[in-house]
């Protein structure tokens, strides 16, 4: 890793200078509230980066606090630089206009995005994505370090699909008896606690005086209702609902995409999704978690009439994956049409169709689902309100 410092940080035509002499800006990747990310490629070894650009005269801030924010998150970075599940660091500029981060390049983008694509994650996949950012937070935690804004937009993927923690501008150092009480992250993934200490005037009058580390325990979980569901836990139109449902901890598992998921995965979401944040598992003891536990396979014997039985099931079972194409599994008709989103194959083409259609989530409240976007018929109780 290498991190350029730029002598005289109040120069800007040298400063920038510097950054376009070793980088030749790409095409834009995403934006944010105050800042820009763009690929780039490194002149001297023609290799790929991203850059995030931080326009400090954009900022609604005075520079010289914009300016401290992004020097304590540089600070940030540089102490949790070498784990393969965050964000790698590559090199730094700083301008009186500009601030310029170089961190490695992931190929297959954030995984919001990769979640709009295919809706759903499997519960094998979850796992894996689950088990790769426990460990990245056991690994900040254990520098007194909380993230602070965990949410799918700020994971990104690489080019093997492995996850990378990114977008540490909210992170901060907190000691153990330490308690914090700052407003941030995004909504749907706010901690009850986070709300109960900016909530209330008078804080201190509260069982809850302030937050650590189990924020980011809780957004964990959000995270992985969202991956397994393809919605989230907590969701209403009117914010201050959602925002009661969270302090309250109101989420179910009552839709239909939870009918095929482990009791295990539940049992791990219902852990991570307590109200209070003294129940809640630290990193550690969530990857302890049965969810992650390797089921070893029984040992079998050597048996020929069963290996042979075994052998003919695997020819059958290829024979109809080569005729699937041809020949595909037969719909229940009426079925479909009373209720399309009963059907699993329908569901996911219905889930996915809609994100396409919306471009964000589509299915937020206990009592609505994505099949309610193409009903045709009007209801019955509806048409009697209107009649009287």
């Amino acid at each position: 890793m290498t991190i350029g410092y730029p002598n005289g940080a109040g120069d800007d035509s040298g400063n920038t200078n510097q950054f376009y002499s070793q980088y030749e800006p790409k095409e834009v990747l995403g934006h944010g509230l105050s800042s820009v990310v763009r690929k780039c490629v490194e002149k001297s070894t023609k290799n790929e980066f991203a850059v995030k650009v931080i326009d400090l005269n954009n900022l609604d801030a005075n520079s010289e606090d914009a300016r401290a924010d992004a020097m304590k998150e540089l600070e940030v970075l540089r102490k949790v630089q070498g784990h393969p599940n965050i964000i790698l660091l590559h090199g730094y500029f700083e301008t009186a206009a500009y601030v310029f981060f170089v961190f490695e390049i992931c190929p297959n983008g954030e995984l919001f995005e990769h979640l709009n694509k295919v809706v759903r994650l499997s519960e094998k996949r979850t796992r894996a994505v689950m088990q790769q950012l426990l460990d990245a937070l056991q690994f900040l935690h254990r520098r007194s370090i909380v993230h602070r804004d965990i949410k799918a937009e700020n994971i990104l993927l690489d080019e093997a699909m492995n996850i990378k923690l990114t977008d540490f501008g909210f992170a901060t150092e907190v000691e153990d008896d330490e308690s914090l009480t700052d407003l941030c992250g995004t909504p749907s993934y706010l901690s009850p606690e986070i709300l109960i200490v900016n909530m209330y005037e008078r804080y201190e009058r509260t069982s809850v005086q302030g937050y650590g580390r189990a924020v980011d325990m809780w957004a964990s979980g959000v995270l992985m209702y969202t991956m397994l569901s393809g919605s989230p836990p907590f969701w209403h139109r009117k914010q201050m609902t959602m925002l009661r449902l969270i302090m309250e901890g109101r989420f179910s598992f009552d839709s239909p995409e939870w009918e095929d998921i482990s009791d295990a995965a539940k049992d791990l979401i219902r852990r991570l999704l307590r109200v209070d944040s003294k129940q809640r598992p630290t990193a550690a003891e969530a990857l302890q978690h049965q969810f992650f536990a390797r089921q070893e396979l029984p040992r079998l014997s050597f048996d020929p009439r069963s290996r042979f039985r075994s052998a003919i099931l695997a020819v059958r079972c290829l024979c109809r994956l080569s005729r699937l194409h041809s020949a595909p599994s037969r719909l229940d008709i009426r079925r479909l049409r009373s209720d399309p989103y009963s059907v699993r194959a329908m569901r996911r083409l219905i889930d996915s169709t809609a994100f396409l259609v919306y471009n964000h989530w589509v299915k937020k409240a206990e009592d609505q689902n994505r099949a309610a976007l193409f009903e045709n018929s009007p209801k019955m109780d509806l048409l009697e309100s209107v009649r009287e």
